[in-house]
């Protein structure tokens, strides 16, 4: 038990200094391609967070349980909100005031409602997975179409190359593309060792495998995310920590989901129908007044935040 505990303590340590390393570079490379830094999370930062989620969905597939692909893929993403953006409010206020979402959120949204009408139509097959893909595909065009967008006019206005804290403007590519390159790679490696290590304490005290992967699998997966939006929090990059939450959460649903659909059926639980899907639903809901509204997310909400998450573990537990 005792190598379990430093398999536990030690990802975390590469969770958090990949997540550190990952939004420092993405937040370089927007700067120097002119890009919303809020692009670069929604597709970079997004997709290398969900790397873990990508990762044990196929290998579930594969090893004959594709049930824990379904409740990996919806757990994560009430996960990412409740947790992801809750824990990080308690440190630090994120000032999504600032942040324009509401264009990539309202994609969310679509993506969780069309997740949701496949899952009534299950179970998940290829056929699933094109759609899904398909519908990633034109999320992943409009991001580029926007950014260009952008480019464009940042060449106009001279004004727009606004100071970005963490940013620096001489920093090379190499040293961009490494901190990227470094957050992505670190980011499933400390996830991997955590999940490993919490899985094997959690059957050491008999707790049940199918109670450890609707809980620390989903957790565990959602790590990355926590960590990036820790230090995209402390760093005082709401727009990182925000688009990073939409962006995984589409990321999930549409390409994992799509990715793990092709590579094998994935039926749908009856669980999951009457309850674990409008958790989720309920919990993307909860952005409306800070992508809508301009509300920042500040301390209280981020003890709500948690709070909310703690019973709805409570209640799977139950």
């Amino acid at each position: 038990m005792l190598w379990d505990w430093i398999y536990v303590g030690l990802g975390l340590v590469i969770l958090l200094l990949a997540g550190d390393s990952l939004v420092k570079g993405a937040v370089n490379m927007s700067l120097r391609l002119g890009v919303p830094a809020l692009i670069v999370s929604l597709t970079i930062v997004a997709f290398g967070t969900s790397a873990p989620e990508l990762l044990i969905s196929v290998q579930a597939i594969w090893d004959g349980v594709p049930g824990l692909a379904l409740g990996n893929v919806v757990g994560s993403n009430t996960a990412n909100v409740l947790l992801v953006l809750g824990v990080p409010a308690l440190l630090a206020a994120m000032h999504t005031s600032d942040c324009d979402t509401r264009s990539s959120y309202l994609q969310m949204i679509a993506a969780t409602i069309l997740f949701i009408v496949l899952c009534f139509f299950g179970p998940f097959t290829w056929v699933s997975g094109l759609i899904l893909l398909a519908a990633l595909a034109g999320m992943l065009t409009y991001a580029a179409v926007t950014a260009k967008h952008h480019r464009d006019e940042a060449k106009e206005d001279d004004d727009a190359n606004e100071e970005i804290e963490g940013a620096d403007p001489n920093l090379g590519w190499g040293k961009i593309l490494f901190f990227l390159i470094l957050g992505l790679i670190g980011l499933p490696l400390g996830a991997s060792l955590l999940v490993d290590g919490a899985v094997n304490i959690a059957r050491d005290f008999g707790i049940a495998e199918t109670v450890i992967g609707l809980t620390l699998i989903a957790i565990g997966t959602s790590l990355p995310e926590l960590a990036t939006t820790v230090m995209a929090a402390l760093r005082k990059q709401a727009d990182v920590a925000l688009g990073n939450v939409i962006g995984s959460n589409m990321f999930n649903l549409l390409g994992i989901m799509g990715v793990a659909s092709l590579v094998g059926t994935i039926p749908v639980d009856a669980s999951v129908l009457r309850f674990d899907l409008w958790v989720m639903l309920g919990a993307s809901l909860i952005l409306i007044p800070f992508v809508f509204l301009k509300r920042d997310i500040t301390r209280p909400v981020g003890i709500v935040l948690s709070a909310l998450y703690v019973a709805y573990i409570l209640v799977v537990l139950a």
